[in-house]
């Protein structure tokens, strides 16, 4: 029965990540790091993600955002997120929005590695769990900044290692806040859902499944830290 829901929660996700992919090729985001933003965070929030996308993302498409002059408030928030000085008051969904950056970093770090540590058998300290969270931290921060400097490069005159500070600042603490929720649901699917020697793995279906749980997880508990950043001036208000 887990097996079977496993499977239909997994083939949703990706039918609803291609909708919108496809849909991007029609109405390309303006701000270029959210036509993979999008339909990576479909692959967990699946059809809340879908309609996300056409609440909000269809909102900052190219022609949608044609209109507006963003020159000036793009160079602002570009100094606002390098300086940290300016403090504004972000809405739900700017918040909701500027979480699925760190969001998508973690979701495809966790994708690649998790296969590849179960491929090569990798274990720290005699366990897969803790291999897992030591190389999926690192390569959900790597992803995770580059994702944040695409999304404040282009919107200011900040140099390329101006930008990238900028979004080690903007997304490191936001990134720590996903992985907590994510890694606290990792245990207890390890210890206490699936004990050995009833371990899943990314080859079965339900461990993706528990995986999406996870990634939602992660998602609650960065968002009140991508709120508290945007506040402050550190990251951009999308």
């Amino acid at each position: 029965m887990l097996e079977t829901i496993a499977w239909l929660s997994i083939a949703l996700a990706l039918l609803c990540a291609l909708w919108i992919a496809f849909d991007e090729v029609r109405h390309p985001q303006a701000m270029g790091v959210m036509n993979v933003v999008w339909p990576v965070t479909a692959l967990y929030f699946s059809i809340f993600a879908l309609w996300a996308y056409y609440r909000v993302g269809r909102k900052q498409t190219k022609a949608a955002m044609s209109g507006m002059k963003m020159g000036h408030d793009h160079a602002m928030a570009t100094e606002h997120v390098a300086h940290g000085r300016q403090r504004v008051s972000p809405t739900a969904w700017q918040v909701a929005v500027g979480t699925t950056h760190c969001g998508a970093g973690c979701v495809l770090a966790d994708v690649l590695c998790e296969f590849a540590i179960a491929v090569y058998g990798i274990t720290l300290l005699g366990s897969m769990l803790w291999a897992e969270y030591t190389i999926d931290f690192v390569a959900a921060w790597t992803f995770g900044i580059i994702f944040q400097y695409f999304a404040i490069k282009p919107m200011g005159k900040l140099t390329a290692g101006q930008a990238l500070v900028a979004a080690i600042k903007a997304d490191t603490l936001s990134i720590i806040a996903f992985q907590i929720g994510m890694y606290s649901w990792m245990a207890l699917m390890f210890f206490k859902l699936f004990p050995h020697p009833h371990h899943l793995s990314p080859f079965q279906p339900q461990y993706w499944l528990m995986m999406q749980i996870a990634m939602i997880c992660g998602y609650a508990t960065s968002y009140p830290m991508n709120w508290w950043l945007i506040r402050i001036g550190l990251k951009e208000a999308m």
